[in-house]
C-alpha cells in the first residue's frame, strides 16, 4: 500500500512510527492489558498519561505556570460557547472576523450577550487580515477574539492585535504545535481538534 501525504490530523503528516506505535498499543497498552479508550480516566495509567501530555505540552509551548492546560470534550464549536460562558464578566466581546470559524464563534457570543464586530473582512470573502493596530475595542470587553489561522481561505495573522489591554483570546485550532508561540500574549488559547484549553490564572 502506498501512503498519501494527509493532513486532516493538522498541519503535519503523522509519523509511521506514530501510527504503528498507536496500533501496538491499541490491544495493551503499557502491559495493562487494555487499550488508552478502555481504561478509566481515575487510573494510574491515564493519570500518568494525562501528567505526561501537559508536561510536554508545558515544555513545547513553554507554558509558564500561572496558565493551566485543560484536556475537554467536544470540538471548537463547544468552545465557542465556552468563551464567553467562562469570561464574560460585563457581558461583552470583540471580535476579529476573518473566517467562517471567528464568524461561527461571534455568532454563538451573542446568544450569552454583546458581541462586537471590531474588524472584519467578509467585504472581500475573508480574503485577507484586517489591519488590527488601531481597533474600535470597547471599554467594557471582557477579551478580544481571534481565529489566528483560516484554512479555508488561506490567511493568518502574522501580528497579533492590539487588544489596548484587554485579553486576547484565540483559536489555534489549525496552527496548534505548527510554529513557536508565546503564550504569555494570550489570555486563553484553544484548539479545537486537540480538544484542550490553556488560560491564564486571573
Amino acid at each position: 500500500m502506498s501512503r498519501v501525504y494527509n493532513f486532516s490530523a493538522g498541519p503535519a503528516v503523522l509519523p509511521e512510527e506514530v501510527l504503528k506505535e498507536a496500533a501496538d498499543e491499541m490491544m495493551d497498552y503499557k502491559g495493562t492489558g487494555m487499550s488508552v479508550m478502555e481504561m478509566s480516566h481515575r487510573s494510574k495509567a491515564y493519570d500518568t498519561i494525562i501528567n505526561e501530555a501537559e508536561a510536554d505540552l508545558r515544555d513545547l509551548l513553554s507554558i509558564p505556570d500561572n496558565y493551566k492546560v485543560l484536556f475537554l470534550q467536544g470540538g471548537a464549536s463547544q468552545q465557542f460557547a465556552m468563551v464567553p460562558m467562562n469570561l464574560f464578566q460585563n457581558g461583552v466581546g470583540d471580535y476579529i472576523i476573518t473566517g467562517q470559524w471567528a464568524k461561527k464563534a461571534y455568532q454563538e457570543a451573542k446568544l450569552y450577550g454583546t458581541a462586537n464586530a471590531v474588524a472584519s473582512s467578509a467585504d472581500k470573502t475573508f480574503s485577507y487580515i484586517p489591519d488590527v493596530s488601531d481597533l474600535p475595542i470597547s471599554e467594557d470587553a471582557d477579551y478580544v477574539y481571534i481565529c489566528e489561522n483560516n484554512t479555508i481561505y488561506g490567511t493568518k495573522f502574522k501580528t497579533l492585535p492590539d487588544t489596548k489591554g484587554k485579553i486576547l483570546v484565540a483559536d489555534l485550532s489549525s496552527c496548534f504545535l505548527s510554529e513557536p508561540v508565546d503564550v504569555s500574549k494570550y489570555g486563553l488559547i484553544f484548539a479545537g481538534a486537540q480538544k484542550m484549553w490553556v488560560q491564564r490564572v486571573l
